[in-house]
């Protein structure tokens, strides 16, 4: 009864922005927060130490809760700003992101009718520079098993944890992964037996562009081989025996969409990402990130 207690009250949302010379994007993403219609909530901004103007956009917002000292990258930057986040939520944004348009209330109204979820994700639309839309990602169910045998489904910034999870379960490893620390969190939700949902609701505009890493070839090379690595680290067996489980859970992930959706995927997201991949993006890492080999 006392969950149940808790669950009544509005629940506090705490938005977790790390961010790094991100003049061109953040003011969007800032605001992007703003036009929520649902209000509990508060935004930290985790800054590296931005070289540019970014400190003096952060400035202007009077609302948010923001440092800027040097860090060791990004995944160090959320960690800090899960320590400090006072919500019953914990979200990441990146500084070139954007929430949707009543992301929040379907959040919350979500939360609120399935007390026993500890996390939950939803889907995102996949945008350009001007944030015309390349493609939308929807989803069927949080598996264990598709995201080590098969692939990475779930967008990161639609991942809304409880922050007891997070106090229970620990952080990201920034210094174990440069790239792909986030997705050895969701393999560790499942592994801890955390409950993970899935809302069925477009709750961010996730922006390939020139100034970020997502469409840097050099970053995706690397999240590939951190990927390796973590799945072994989870019992993905690798070898011709890895890559006839990857075809068989890549298989179920579609049927669950068949079954859940009524329609799968007869073109893969990654093919129509292609046109907007780029060999080197102009943006900038206090970790090294930018200095990633060809």
């Amino acid at each position: 009864m006392a969950r149940r207690g808790r669950f009544m009250k509005a629940l506090k949302i705490s938005v977790v922005t790390p961010s790094f010379n991100s003049e061109n994007t953040i003011r969007e993403s800032i605001e992007s927060v703003l036009a929520q219609s649902y209000k509990n909530w508060e935004h930290l901004v985790i800054d590296g130490g931005s070289k540019d103007s970014t400190l003096s956009i952060l400035q202007k917002y009077q609302h948010l809760i923001w440092i800027s000292e040097k860090d060791e990258g990004h995944y160090h930057a959320m960690n800090k700003g899960i320590a400090k986040a006072t919500g019953d939520l914990i979200v990441i944004l990146n500084s070139d992101d954007c929430f949707r348009p009543e992301a929040f209330q379907a959040v919350v109204n979500a939360f609120q009718q399935r007390e026993s979820w500890d996390a939950l994700f939803g889907d995102a639309i996949y945008v350009d520079a001007d944030n015309r839309e390349i493609y939308r990602r929807q989803e069927a169910i949080y598996d264990y098993n598709v995201l080590r045998f098969a692939l990475d489904y779930i967008c990161h910034h639609t991942l809304f944890v409880r922050r007891e999870v997070y106090a229970r379960i620990e952080g990201y490893r920034h210094k174990d992964f440069l790239n792909s620390a986030d997705f050895e969190f969701k393999l560790r939700l499942g592994k801890t037996g955390c409950k993970v949902g899935h809302v069925s609701k477009f709750l961010v505009n996730y922006r390939y562009h020139s100034f970020g890493q997502s469409a840097d070839l050099r970053v995706t090379r690397n999240m590939a081989k951190e990927c390796v690595i973590i799945r072994r680290e989870y019992g993905n067996p690798g070898g011709s025996l890895g890559k006839c489980l990857q075809i068989i859970f890549k298989a179920k992930r579609q049927m669950q969409k068949l079954f859940m959706l009524g329609k799968c995927d007869l073109v893969t997201g990654s093919w129509k990402l292609r046109p907007h991949m780029r060999k080197k993006t102009a943006f900038s890492s206090n970790s090294g990130v930018d200095k990633l080999s060809n």
